[in-house]
């Protein structure tokens, strides 16, 4: 699990020279679900290519798939990028568990009439892209993968973060308390973003990161990174605190359970957030799991974004190779 400051998703670690030059540029779109609630949603890439359901971190939203966008132009891949109820867009579900959002999904690929697609959850995704592999139809499903996946506390929490722990304990404690502060915190950091001394930071280090022939303007690059760091709170902190249960706890279904063939995860040795040790008890109990580790944090592993995403679409991309 992360820490409660809006910090810049596993994915979005890759450089500015990755992304997009706006967010303007996507549309928020939302489908009605079976019991009444919305689920927002973001398209990136090619509109016509091969879908892959991108499941964003914790706490993040739809936005996150930003930085997908040229990797999967240049593979030819449609990236559909949902937010989890409470987060960014999407109504709150109380009470929802980590099993409900596969019945989300079923929804989403119906209305976009999609009978087959790959899922990538990516950190506090990563639990939600092994509930689909247990629960959807198998023939629906082309490839399932989890890179820097959250990981189950069911094996032992004795190397998690303690402030991921403290967290854990308070959410399912006393939610009410940590949502106040939580939604605090949050405020205060917008306000500190808009000051000078930190939209130069920004600016400075944005520009540390760019390519020579990058010409994206740097305050579009800062708009983009501080919307896509407080988007998840946009409904307040409910979604985020409600999340901070359900990956504290045990995720609804035995992993021996999950007989989807196969699922690939991503995960590095040197994650504090979500020790390896986590991981590797997961994968050594899923029935068909390949698991390849890397000497990474969980920010740095995101520098390998295209990497995983070739290997996990690994036949779409050179189908698409070859039509193209």
């Amino acid at each position: 699990m992360k820490t409660p400051l809006p910090r810049l998703p596993v994915s979005l670690s890759t450089t500015t020279a990755t992304i997009p030059p706006t967010l303007a540029a996507f549309t928020d779109k939302t489908v009605s679900l079976r019991d009444g609630r919305l689920l927002g949603y973001t398209e990136y890439g090619n509109p016509t290519g091969y879908p892959l359901l991108y499941f964003h971190g914790w706490p993040s939203s739809r936005l996150e798939g930003f930085a997908t966008d040229t990797i999967a132009k240049r593979h030819g891949l449609r990236i559909i990028a949902p937010d989890r109820p409470g987060f960014g867009i999407s109504t709150f579900q109380p009470q929802r568990r980590i099993t409900d959002w596969p019945n989300d999904i079923q929804d989403l690929t119906r209305h976009l009439k999609i009978s087959r697609f790959a899922i990538l959850g990516g950190s506090g995704g990563g639990p939600y892209a092994v509930a689909c592999a247990h629960s959807l139809p198998h023939e629906s499903l082309s490839a399932v993968g989890v890179l820097a996946g959250a990981g189950p506390w069911v094996a032992g929490t004795q190397d998690v973060p303690l402030a991921s722990r403290m967290m854990g304990v308070a959410a399912n404690n006393f939610p009410w308390v940590l949502t106040g502060i939580s939604n605090m915190l949050v405020g205060s950091l917008r306000w500190v973003s808009t000051t000078g001394y930190v939209t130069r930071w920004l600016d400075n280090w944005i520009e540390s990161m760019r390519k020579e022939d990058d010409k994206t303007p740097t305050q579009g690059s800062r708009e983009n990174i501080l919307k896509m760091a407080f988007e998840g709170f946009a409904q307040g902190a409910g979604g985020f605190v409600h999340e901070a249960q359900l990956l504290s706890k045990d995720w609804g279904f035995r992993f021996e359970d999950v007989k989807y063939d196969k699922i690939r995860i991503w995960h590095g040795t040197k994650d504090a957030n979500s020790p390896i040790r986590l991981t590797r008890y997961m994968a050594e109990k899923l029935p068909h799991c390949e698991l390849h580790e890397w000497d990474d944090t969980h920010y740095t592993i995101g520098e390998r974004l295209e990497e995983v995403i070739e290997e996990l679409m690994s036949k779409e991309c050179e189908n698409s190779g070859k039509a193209s």
